[in-house]
């Protein structure tokens, strides 16, 4: 087992752990979780002895492997299959031996421990990690150096997959991943065969690969049983208690104050104020716990735009030689919530800077509202910002008219206070960078706003806040995102981009998940749900997803009407003014058709929680 016992530990005089304590058992998936800057990374780097403790003791079993991913592969000629065959160190060492060894003893011994470590089965298990983390065979085969830095981190973490250490610890492994890659790795390590630590904060993960929560707090660890909803519930429970007791102390330790102010003068009461004296010194003070800081995100409001903001017709789009996607007609209005599904170079980036007008269509026709405003965030973007320039630089070269309180408000807006406003941003946290970029990305109230990876270095509270922010937004959204969590909550409608063909998908994210989890069958059978009780949060959500759609209803019939109430007016129709009469009758008809879309998102909503409370 890994046992943690009392450590104390400090960076530049911070303490970041006093008294840390846990004891995770040989076997276990444990999720380390905790706020930006608790020191989780840091625990990670104790464990494996690279920082000496100042206190306390962190204990392993004897000859345990630990095994995390390099900050990145090589860019090397080395092919992706031998790199990740080569991070079995001792299965290396092995075979190279087994090539010159001659005492016929040593030869024996070699043999059998390559059989008693699979050896010969590692090429067909490193193929299939590979795989699954988005490598096909012909990919494999491809030297290092073909790949960025992402991609090859990939690459590192399939290393380390491949070689099983006894103490697998993960710093968000996820952020490198696509939704199918991070599907597969949640099916992994739910299976994989030894200790697994993991610093993430995607909820889906949490909840499916792990079986136990550390909590980083208040320099403390706390170990709790459960996925990190039933830690979520179970701490919420727990701090409630611990405020009300502090709440009922609080009161009891004014009632004995009173009474000593009030008699110790007295010589007859003297005696009883100095017990109460005595009871308030010995009275173990219970300290209410603090309130965690509210992270929140502030997208300005566009204003409304007649239906569609985007309309394609038979639209091909690529880099020059034959189109990634082709035939595409599709349409988006301002109220659409749309998460893209594909497997990785399917073409969900190239549909997204379709959209965002940086690709242009090679054929067809793609038509934008005059006034469209389009906001995007990619990953890339993060790593674009000028580090050696503040925020508030930033928002100032874009906003120059602007006053220093209005731009500051702006940041703060986005959770970067005064001192992170005159920050350097190379010096900024990697959730700071993206909530600068989030920023910069929705300062002009874009009427639609493609978010590709939006929640990569953002922790658990701020994704929370993106959700919120984005519920509460009256543009369009399009998402690409490995965050099941963040799509369930947002999307309400689909699109699978797969074949060179973009296309709604009629299912759920459920279905989806399970689909891509299945073996490489050319016709697989959709996944038969499990009849069982639907939990409280699960009846929450879909009253919510019943709520946005009435909601949309509501506001699509008020359209409607708006419009019949112009159609219905007299001077219309007076002469010369035909073309008006076509284009509001355009309008209605382009209303008509989301209302019919509407009602069966609305009857598909409420079908669903009927089916959920009836189970």
């Amino acid at each position: 087992m890994l046992k943690i016992s009392d450590i104390t530990y400090s960076v530049e005089g911070r303490p970041l752990f006093e008294g840390g304590t846990a004891t995770i058992p040989t076997g276990h998936k444990v999720g380390l979780v905790g706020r930006n800057g608790a020191g989780k990374t840091t625990l990670f780097r104790l464990i494996r002895g690279e920082l000496a403790l100042e206190g306390g003791t962190i204990t392993l079993p004897n000859r345990a492997r630990i095994g995390g991913v390099a900050q990145e592969v090589p860019s090397s000629g080395t092919s992706l299959i031998e790199t990740v065959l080569a991070a079995d160190v001792e299965r290396a060492s092995l075979m190279a031996e087994s090539e010159t060894a001659t005492d016929p003893h040593r030869i024996s011994e070699i043999q059998t421990r390559l059989t008693d470590i699979d050896a010969w089965s590692a090429e067909g298990r490193a193929s299939a990690i590979l795989k699954g983390l988005g490598f096909d065979a012909e990919a494999q085969l491809r030297p290092c150096s073909d790949y960025s830095g992402g991609w090859r981190m990939r690459v590192a973490l399939a290393g380390v997959l491949f070689a099983q250490p006894d103490y697998l610890l993960l710093d968000e492994p996820t952020n490198y991943l696509d939704l199918e890659g991070a599907l597969w790795l949640e099916a992994y390590l739910a299976k994989y065969p030894h200790t697994v630590l993991i610093i993430s904060h995607d909820r889906g993960l949490l909840n499916r690969a792990v079986g136990a929560i550390l909590h980083l707090d208040n320099r403390k660890l706390t170990l709790w049983t459960g996925n990190y909803d039933t830690f979520a519930k179970n701490r919420a429970a727990s701090l409630a208690v611990q405020a009300a007791e502090a709440r009922k102390q609080d009161a009891r330790r004014q009632h004995l104050q009173a009474f000593v102010d009030r008699f110790k003068a007295k010589a007859s009461k003297a005696k009883q104020a100095q017990s109460r004296v005595k009871m308030l010194e010995k009275m173990t003070t219970i300290t209410a716990p603090e309130e965690a800081a509210k992270h929140v995100f502030t997208f300005p409001a566009p204003e409304e735009l007649p239906p569609p903001i985007i309309n394609m017709e038979d639209a091909s789009v690529g880099y020059g030689g034959p189109p990634v996607l082709r035939n595409l007609s599709l349409r988006i209005d301002q109220d659409d919530r749309i998460a893209l599904l594909g497997r990785n170079g399917e073409g969900k980036s190239t549909l997204s800077k379709l959209l965002a007008g940086k690709l242009t269509a090679s054929t067809g026709k793609v038509t934008r509202s005059n006034k469209l405003r389009i906001g995007y965030f990619a990953q890339h973007q993060v790593d674009e910002l000028h580090l050696d320039e503040t925020p508030l630089q930033h928002i100032m070269r874009i906003r120059p008219a602007e006053g220093q309180p209005r731009l500051r408000a702006r940041l703060a807006g986005f959770g970067l206070g005064a001192d992170q406003a005159e920050t350097p941003v190379a010096r900024l946290s990697g959730g700071q960078k993206a909530r600068l970029s989030l920023l910069l990305a929705t300062i002009e109230a874009p009427h639609l706003l493609i978010l590709d990876e939006p929640t990569n270095h953002l922790d658990i509270e701020s994704r929370e806040a993106l959700v919120e922010a984005l519920t509460d937004y009256s543009g369009a959204v399009i998402l690409v995102s490995h965050d099941m969590h963040l799509l369930s909550l947002v999307a309400d409608r689909l699109w699978l981009v797969k074949g060179g063909a973009v296309a709604p998908y009629e299912d759920d994210l459920e279905a989806y998940r399970a689909l891509l989890l299945q073996s490489d069958d050319p016709k697989p059978e959709k996944p038969k749900a499990e009849k069982k009780r639907a939990s409280r949060d699960e009846i929450l959500a879909l009253k919510a997803e019943l709520r946005k759609c009435e909601e949309r209803l509501a506001k699509i019939n008020e359209m409607r009407d708006r419009l019949a109430k112009k159609l219905a007016d007299p001077e219309l129709y007076e002469k010369g003014r035909g073309g008006e009469v076509e284009t509001w009758q355009k309008k209605y008809s382009e209303v008509m058709d989301g209302l019919d879309r509407a009602e069966a998102m609305w009857m598909k909503a409420q079908e669903r929680l009927e089916a959920a409370e009836a189970a």
